[in-house]
């Protein structure tokens, strides 16, 4: 099975996967990005069809017949350091450490989301190739932010966010893990040309979180008094 984007710059994805459905959904998802997808047929032969086709990005299942994601894993290692993410629903803390010590790039848990893979994929292929184009998507716990249509996913469900939402979470999410503070969110907000305060940023913080409560997101973004705001 195989689908053949149109556009884009045709960077390769093998998908290890036994399951038909899964395999044939992430290739039309991955071809609708302008990549490549091919899922591996002969499951007994995963590195002959690796060595062949030379993919820059593989997928790949824990639990297949013959031998183990991580027997391939480790294969694959052996001979190239290509970007491997898992696929599983095996997602138990042994497993996720077991594959970051076999190389892994990332872990994601089934039944998944195709945009949140999406986003991961593209992600961890920025990262190994140093893509020049603009990375469209940000992703954090499972929430999704398209920076194209300014659109928020979450487990299935989607909301459009306004100018000033957007600005807001697409900034926390560029810093997770670091204190923005509320002049640096202003100065983002001053860019929609309407005047932005202290109160006006408050008030935009607490409609936008209103917005996450809708999609089951709580506790994204965290109030540090006195400093700003984080998504830890």
């Amino acid at each position: 099975m195989s689908i053949t984007a149109d556009e884009g710059r045709r960077y390769k994805i093998l998908i290890v996967e036994d399951d038909p459905a899964i395999a044939e959904a992430v290739c039309g998802h991955v071809a609708s990005w302008g990549y490549v997808g091919e899922a591996v047929e002969d499951l007994r032969d995963v590195m002959g069809r690796f060595l062949e086709w030379k993919p820059q990005l593989v997928l790949l299942d824990i639990s297949l017949p013959f031998y183990d994601g991580f027997y391939w894993c480790r294969k694959i290692r052996e001979v190239s350091k290509v970007p491997v993410i898992f696929l599983s629903s095996a997602a138990d803390n042994m497993n996720v450490v077991m594959a970051v010590n076999m190389g892994a790039d990332d872990f994601i848990s089934k039944p998944f989301d195709l945009q949140v893979l999406m986003a991961k994929i593209r992600a961890v292929m920025r990262r190994a190739y140093d893509f020049g184009d603009q990375l469209h998507w940000l992703e954090h716990k499972g929430a999704v932010l398209n920076t194209e249509d300014m659109s928020l996913s979450y487990q299935g469900k989607r909301i459009d966010l306004t100018k000033n939402d957007h600005r807001i979470l697409q900034t926390l999410m560029e810093n997770k893990g670091r204190v923005v503070s509320r002049d640096v969110l202003m100065t983002r907000l001053w860019e929609t040309d309407s005047y932005i305060d202290e109160n006006t940023l408050t008030v935009n913080v607490a409609r936008l979180r209103r917005k996450l409560s809708s999609l089951g997101i709580s506790d994204l973004i965290r109030t540090k008094k006195g400093m700003g705001y984080i998504i830890e």
